[in-house]
């Protein structure tokens, strides 16, 4: 805590810079794999979490606020998925005036073929770490973003003449 007093916004941002610069070199290795499918890192976002989804699948809001994005952003990202055959657009049985988004079997089976050399790239750029320090990270990271959930909610609740994204 002291070093923290004494650095504070200096060490607040040279964090931020790090944990940034990290995410960049993870999201690389991720692009490189999903890229050479036609994939961006959008789509790939919708397409997992398509695939953790009930058979029922994800409406577009759920979608977008599980991804913090628009729901415009995510209904272009569904089209893209949808144009490739890995998800497609089903009518809500709860309420027939919705659409739903699942994934396909070839979805399923394009993120099986991705997964496999992911695994093995997230393994070498971990390289290193013990499980007790992945974990720590882990924890940490989450932690950040619980932050920035938690200050957009305050924002949102600050200033709610604006609309929400």
């Amino acid at each position: 805590m002291g070093a923290f007093a004494l650095g504070g916004d200096s060490l607040a941002l040279e964090a931020a810079a790090a944990v940034r610069s990290a995410s960049q070199a993870i999201d690389r290795l991720r692009s490189h794999g999903a890229g050479g499918r036609g994939l961006s890192a959008g789509a790939l976002d919708v397409l997992t979490r398509l695939s953790t989804a009930t058979d029922d699948g994800l409406s577009i809001g759920e979608l977008a606020r599980a991804a913090s994005v628009s729901s415009r952003n995510v209904t272009g990202l569904v089209d893209t998925l949808e144009r490739d055959g890995l998800a497609q657009r089903v009518q809500d049985q709860q309420d027939r005036r919705s659409v739903r988004a699942r994934i396909t079997p070839a979805g399923r089976d394009w993120l099986e073929a991705f997964r496999q050399p992911t695994q093995r790239a997230m393994s070498a750029i971990f390289q290193g770490f013990t499980e007790d320090e992945l974990a720590q990270f882990r924890h940490l990271c989450l932690r950040l973003v619980e932050n920035q959930h938690r200050i957009e909610q305050y924002l949102n609740t600050a200033r709610p003449d604006q609309p929400a994204s």
